[in-house]
């Protein structure tokens, strides 16, 4: 790990939530990524879905969490680590919390809907009963390149 809390380990799982990002960009989805890990390996992954799904909530986040909770069988993640191509919105952030993902991995930063910083800081707020920890930037320019391609290519 390096002075940034950055390991190897999470540019290779952020590298696997960026494919998925892309191959949901590939079906018309913002392209976001998210992977969930368990004493390295990958529990969960998924790709953003909400149009496909005609779902509000089918976040990439939202849906990489349900399938952990299925493959634990259980609604708590205690001990997992979140990758997520962008910087979760309010929602997911929630979710997180509520999961008790003991850490968030996140690429780009969102300066709209952000819930890690860049609008709120849900994560920073001693109030709430969980905190998971928080390491943003990782691959950011990669993860960002993929959200402003998809964008200008719609515009």
């Amino acid at each position: 790990m390096n002075s940034t809390g950055v390991s190897a380990d999470d540019v290779l799982f952020m590298e696997q939530a960026l494919q998925l990002a892309l191959e949901s960009a590939a079906q018309g989805e913002v392209p976001v990524g998210c992977v969930l890990v368990s004493n390295g390996t990958v529990v969960a992954q998924s790709g953003n879905s909400p149009i496909s799904q005609i779902d509000p909530t089918a976040h990439a986040e939202i849906n990489a969490i349900r399938l952990g909770a299925q493959h634990f069988k259980n609604y708590r993640l205690v001990g997992t680590t979140l990758y997520s191509t962008l910087e979760p919105c309010i929602m997911c952030a929630g979710a997180i919390m509520h999961a008790r993902i003991e850490r968030l991995v996140f690429g780009a930063y969102d300066k709209k809907s952000g819930a890690c910083g860049s609008v709120v800081d849900l994560f920073g707020n001693k109030q709430l009963n969980h905190h998971t920890s928080v390491v943003g930037g990782v691959m950011e320019n990669q993860c960002a390149a993929s959200l402003k391609s998809f964008f200008k290519k719609r515009r």
